[in-house]
């Protein structure tokens, strides 16, 4: 099976609602999975990032606070990046607090 090259796609016609001006370059990266083998098709790793939080939300009907909801989406950022590279949730808050080095910036 050939795979049209993403040109194909920039010059293509396609519907109002999936022009470039509107969606800021959506049709360029659209496709880049066919070009790069390590950008997964799916987005299930951003679905399951956020599967435990939509669990606790579910359970608890929700936060009663703005700081309580907006503490525990920090809470699970910093947890969910650092589960990314392979730390644990006690690492990755700590490094997140730490001044030393940031858990959000590559070595």
């Amino acid at each position: 099976m050939k795979f049209p090259n993403s040109n194909s796609y920039k010059n293509s016609t396609f519907p109002k609602p999936f022009t470039h001006h509107q969606h800021g370059g959506l049709i360029d990266n659209l496709f880049l999975f066919l070009e790069d083998a390590t950008i997964p098709p799916t987005n299930n790793s951003s679905e399951q990032a956020i599967r435990m939080s939509v669990i606790f939300r579910r359970v608890t009907n929700g936060f009663r606070s703005e700081w309580g909801r907006d503490l525990f989406a920090a809470v699970r950022s910093v947890v969910n990046t650092g589960k990314r590279q392979g730390l644990t949730a006690y690492q990755s808050i700590q490094q997140a607090l730490s001044t030393d080095r940031s858990l959000f910036c590559p070595s």
